[in-house]
């Protein structure tokens, strides 16, 4: 079964920065993509970063140029640098895999920037 686990959330000022990574229980293989998604208290999650199995970057317009995601296939694992962080960066962010057999989301952590 697929489980996905998260870190590196935590409690940053702004213009500072974290790092939150994702790994996979096991190598799984037939990945189409991974990438963070984040919500916020009263808003609908958002797709913040994803890299497809290609090796291709998405980011969203709000985190473009000072969020980096990466990968390592080999742990099936994801990261993502996040610098410069904002106040309106706060939220949980999520790990999804999108596998050939389905959708997968880790439980989530928690960002908080202080202004």
């Amino acid at each position: 079964q697929v489980q996905l686990v998260e870190s590196g959330g935590g409690l940053v000022q702004a213009g500072g920065s974290l790092r939150l990574s994702c790994a996979a229980s096991t190598t799984i293989f037939d990945i189409n993509a991974m990438g963070w998604y984040r919500q916020a208290p009263g808003k609908e999650r958002e797709r913040v970063a994803d890299i497809t199995s290609g090796g291709g970057t998405h980011y969203a317009d709000s985190v473009k140029g000072r969020f980096t995601i990466s990968r390592d296939n080999a742990k099936t694992a994801v990261y993502l640098q996040m610098n410069s962080l904002k106040a309106e960066d706060t939220a949980v962010y999520f790990c999804n895999l999108n596998h050939v057999s389905g959708i997968y989301w880790g439980q989530g952590t928690q960002v908080t920037v202080s202004s």
